[in-house]
């Protein structure tokens, strides 16, 4: 008797062990780009959670209960930091599993808003013989891209995004996963803490992130090839989100019309914004997804320009293995499709 009724429980705590031994770890990420790459990484193991939903702003979120139970139970959690998603931080200090402020991982690239305007300044007043020092500067990171949104002709409202209040000369710009060598670098981190938590999938985690670099390359070789011939064609945007991905592909956006809200900036904005596409001539002027905003109807109103989405988040991306490499994609074929028809 002893040996039948030991008989199925030897095979259920061995059935139990082996699916601990097997468990799928769980991996949680604060934003969707975030997400697609730990899906890459994660491949066939298991598919990272995400916290916000669909639309929802990464720089003030509002979390309901259900989201801080999830952040607490997962195995690995990864968030860009405190410059992108600030409401975290007081939640995180409650948490006893690893979390990862993907904007101190070494290794990344970062931009940082005004170092573009600082560098025009240096270009108008010293000339040849600062020039090594200048691509010195350039070497460490620091690309000669306009920060349009300080500058005298950059629209303001009352209720703007707090993160575009943030915009300060010397503040972090967070999109950083814009940057494909940025999304390298994430997706290393990613592997290696995933092959420390689960040693039984560790072999397919590195064989995830090399396939992902490989994609990622070739993409990006396609990319240059087709955005190098719009780099001349004038675009605006309507948030300065995208410089990392300017940066990559040797791009420089033309203007910012910051006009976050449904509030409408006064007459005076409107007819600085529409003066600067005028002067542009034919252009194009990219927002963000969900919500077209009010005020490009009334900018472009018998201009020739073309109004379009560039969608930084992902909305809408499966996250599976190539969710990535689709959002950085998307991005570089709404540019290309809109500039290459001017």
């Amino acid at each position: 008797m002893f040996r039948l009724f030991s008989i199925p429980l030897l095979v259920t705590a061995s059935l139990f062990s082996s699916a601990q031994a097997h468990a799928e770890i769980e991996v949680l990420t604060s934003i969707k780009p975030l997400q697609l790459i730990a899906a890459a990484v994660q491949d066939g193991v298991g598919k990272p959670a995400v916290l916000l939903p669909p639309g929802a702003s990464p720089h003030h979120y509002a979390m309901r209960p259900s989201d801080v139970r999830q952040l607490r139970s997962a195995d690995l959690f990864y968030w860009i930091g405190p410059d992108m998603e600030g409401f975290l931080a007081p939640v995180l200090e409650g948490r006893k599993r690893p979390s990862v402020a993907i904007q101190s991982l070494p290794g990344l690239t970062l931009r940082h808003f005004g170092e573009a305007a600082s560098e025009d300044a240096h270009d108008e007043h010293a000339h040849d013989a600062h020039d090594d020092e200048h691509a010195e500067h350039s070497e460490q990171g620091h690309d000669e891209h306009d920060d349009h949104a300080h500058e005298a002709t950059h629209a303001q409202t009352a209720d703007h995004d707090e993160h575009d209040h943030a915009h300060r000369p010397g503040s972090l710009d967070a999109h950083l996963w814009l940057l494909p060598a940025n999304a390298v670098t994430i997706a290393e981190g990613m592997a290696q803490d995933m092959a420390e938590a689960d040693p039984a999938n560790a072999e397919r985690y590195r064989a995830n992130l090399s396939a992902f670099k490989q994609r990622l390359d070739a993409l990006d070789k396609r990319l240059s090839q087709r955005l190098s011939e719009t780099r001349s064609k004038p675009f605006f945007v309507f948030h300065e989100a995208f410089d990392y991905f300017e940066a990559a592909y040797g791009l420089k956006h033309a203007g910012v019309f910051s006009a976050g809200g449904e509030a409408q900036p006064g007459a005076r904005h409107v007819a600085a914004m529409r003066e600067r596409l005028e002067q542009a001539g034919p252009s194009c002027v990219f927002y963000e997804p969900p919500v077209r905003p009010r005020l490009a109807d009334s900018l472009i109103r018998g201009l020739p320009v073309t109004v379009n989405e560039l969608d930084a988040l992902g909305y809408g991306i499966d996250a599976s293995a190539g969710g990535y490499e689709q959002l950085i994609e998307d991005l570089g074929s709404s540019l290309a499709e809109c500039l290459e028809s001017l």
